[in-house]
């Protein structure tokens, strides 16, 4: 089952990350390959939407929940679609200098052994892409509102 542990040091603050990554519904516009979102409930503490992800001509839809702690945590789990297992963690600490620290992880599988051999050949590939659009959505939201960047990173297969 592939898995992905890492941490990044950003010049954000813990709420501004929470509310990058808890924005789900904006997803489409920065993240490659989500297409759209439906959302069928949404309260301060969890969300329950629904996720096209499309690749090379091949769509999925899967739903989730995400379960909200304002400011320092965000964890989805899945629900219904065409994996097996998906989790998904968000943490993010202050790093008492204006900057956070993001806690990252993310393990998923797939039902079909096929799908599941090939995500794992870009698995690394597509993570870089989709945390990259992360990192550069929160620089065009919160640019000149925070000091300097700089990240570190760790991962586990």
């Amino acid at each position: 089952m592939p898995k992905h542990q890492e941490t990044r040091h950003l010049p954000y603050t813990p709420t501004q990350m929470f509310d990058l990554v808890s924005n789900v519904e904006a997803y489409p516009e920065f993240l490659p390959w989500i297409s759209a979102i439906r959302v069928r409930s949404d309260s301060e503490t969890e969300m329950v939407a629904d996720m096209i992800v499309g690749f090379k001509g091949v769509k999925e839809s899967f739903t989730s929940r995400v379960h909200k702690h304002r400011p320092d945590h965000v964890r989805v789990d899945y629900l219904d679609g065409p994996l097996k297992h998906l989790h998904n963690e968000w943490a993010f600490r202050d790093d008492g200098q204006g900057g956070v620290l993001v806690d990252f992880e993310v393990e998923f599988e797939f039902k079909n052994r096929l799908f599941e051999m090939l995500a794992g050949q870009f698995f690394d590939k597509a993570l870089r892409k989709m945390i990259g659009a992360f990192e550069t959505r929160a620089a065009q939201l919160y640019a000149g509102e925070s000091g300097n960047s700089s990240s570190s990173a760790h991962s586990a297969a």
